[in-house]
């Protein structure tokens, strides 16, 4: 886990792949009890931390997550990303080449609880919620293409189901891109992250960029130029 800042009343940090945000029924170790056991070393706490979980990224996906440390903070940022006013961009290396060079796609979406699933659904379908994102081709290589993506919305597996649906699913998601998709780590990166510190309002601004040196990131020559001129 690596701290990408902290104060008083947060702290951000870059998630690693295949770790999951918060406790669920794997049991697996997970970023929340991370970071909580992080500031209770650190600053020698006995008994309970408090740590707010914000927002999550799927378990299989990267990048920037920030955590609250005070219950106020927990509070103010959970607004902030209620109004809108958390600003979240993507990295994802999807199969094929979209058609368009820039697109908005907008579908509804239902989660399945049981098998941790969503899946486009009539607008009208009971319990379906809107999901909207924007997404800019940056390169294309052999039967990939790396894809910039900025969410409107913050839906559970969203950018994996809406870039499935539109045929183009993200390299290594076996859920949603069936055998369209090579094995391996998912290809989607949580790459930057924007939104207001919850006590000074300043605009907070934090980027990571995805391991360039593995497959599919490797594919693409202009990746490390086009996140360093952001």
């Amino acid at each position: 886990m690596r701290i990408l800042f902290e104060d008083n009343h947060i702290i951000v940090v870059e998630k690693p792949q295949n770790i999951p945000s918060a406790p669920d029924s794997s049991g697996d170790t997970d970023m929340l009890t991370m970071v909580k056991d992080y500031i209770k070393q650190k600053y020698n706490k006995p008994g309970n931390v408090f740590i707010g979980l914000v927002h999550r990224l799927d378990r299989p996906t990267g990048g920037v997550m920030v955590f609250a440390r005070t219950s106020k903070a927990a509070e103010r940022l959970s607004e902030c990303l209620r109004e809108g006013e958390f600003d979240k961009r993507y990295y994802a290396v999807v199969m094929g080449k979209p058609r368009e060079k820039s697109d908005r796609i907008t579908h509804y979406l239902l989660k399945d609880e049981a098998s941790n699933t969503v899946s486009v659904v009539p607008q009208l379908t009971a319990g379906a919620k809107e999901a909207s994102l924007q997404y800019t081709v940056i390169e294309s290589a052999d039967l990939v293409s790396l894809i910039d993506v900025r969410l409107e919305t913050g839906r559970s597996h969203q950018i994996r189901a809406q870039m499935a649906t539109v045929g183009h699913p993200v390299f290594g998601d076996a859920k949603y891109g069936g055998d369209k998709t090579p094995k391996g780590k998912l290809a989607l990166w949580s790459y930057q992250l924007k939104f207001p510190h919850p006590t000074t309002k300043v605009l907070m601004s934090f980027r990571v960029i995805p391991p360039v040196d593995e497959t599919p990131w490797k594919l693409f020559r202009t990746l490390e130029a086009n996140f360093n001129v952001l």
